[in-house]
């Protein structure tokens, strides 16, 4: 059963909910008894996380049982999981394990929510998340964003070349093109991305070089107008729309020809219900 964090990470999960014991089950003196956990769908959702809230589960001393995965489209009342264990264990592990399936289900609904919205007008384009998510959880964040059927845009300021006005605005007078030719003996197997805030300055990038052309709170129409514009550029940058995407304007966009929509609005989607029956054994 694949996680996508290290033990030790879910470890510390556990231990910033449960750090000296859980002072309630060892008070009521029902540590060992022996029960069952079901975790179940309540709201329709699109499943993540669903492994590595079953490890934690395990870390506790329970076996469980995986009835969903993650990625997977549930409706309300469909069984995600089965554990049983000693109370304590049970216990011990329930609220970490179902907050962690909740947030990111949510996070992977909406995703996937945005993906169905934009495909269904442009089957090839392809929804890319940025790296807005809360620090500390990137590795959840891009496991939901996976569940949801969407990539990643960037996962940290290491891996990709990206210059923003705010960069620019350090380069005083150095044109375009100059700026493209440093990029390429910096760093020749990188893709050049730039973020633009006009049809003038997305077609001056293209004529530039660079790789890809981001348009920040661009409207669909303007989308249309450059990828009209582009047509027959030789070659063609990719255009990607950032700022303000979400499920409500995604097909908007995709009907303008964008090729990539650049969103962070998955990350503050309200998280999905999981129900929880804890029982003890007869």
């Amino acid at each position: 059963m694949p996680t996508v964090a290290t033990r030790a990470e879910l470890e510390c999960l556990l231990a910033d909910d449960v750090p000296y014991g859980d002072l309630t089950t060892e008070a009521l003196g029902i540590c060992g008894a022996a029960g069952t956990m079901e975790f179940a769908a309540r709201d329709s959702m699109v499943l993540a996380l669903a492994e590595d809230a079953a490890a934690i589960i395990e870390m506790s001393g329970c076996s469980v049982d995986l009835s969903a995965t993650s990625g997977t489209t549930l409706r309300p009342g469909t069984p995600i999981l089965t554990a049983r264990g000693s109370a304590g264990g049970l216990l011990r592990s329930w609220k970490v394990a179902q907050t962690l399936i909740e947030i990111w289900s949510g996070v992977a609904t909406a995703a996937r929510e945005i993906v169905e919205a934009a495909t269904a007008v442009s089957p090839g384009i392809v929804v890319a998340c940025t790296r807005k998510n809360t620090p500390g959880t990137k590795r959840y964040a891009v496991a939901a964003v996976k569940a949801g059927g969407a990539v990643m845009h960037r996962l940290g300021l290491s891996e990709t070349v990206l210059v923003f006005p705010e960069h620019r605005g350090f380069l005083g007078e150095e044109k375009l093109a100059a700026t493209v030719e440093r990029l390429r003996r910096v760093g020749p197997e990188k893709k050049l991305v730039i973020e633009v805030t006009s049809v003038a300055a997305a077609i001056a990038a293209a004529e530039a070089g660079f790789d890809v052309v981001q348009l920040e709170k661009f409207a669909p129409p303007d989308v249309a107008t450059l990828v009209e514009r582009l047509r027959s550029a030789r070659p063609r940058p990719v255009v990607a729309v950032a700022g303000g995407v979400n499920s409500g304007n995604a097909a908007a966009y995709a009907q303008a020809g964008a090729d990539v929509l650049v969103t962070s609005s998955p990350y503050l989607a309200k998280p999905r219900d999981v129900q929880v029956r804890i029982r003890p054994n007869a």
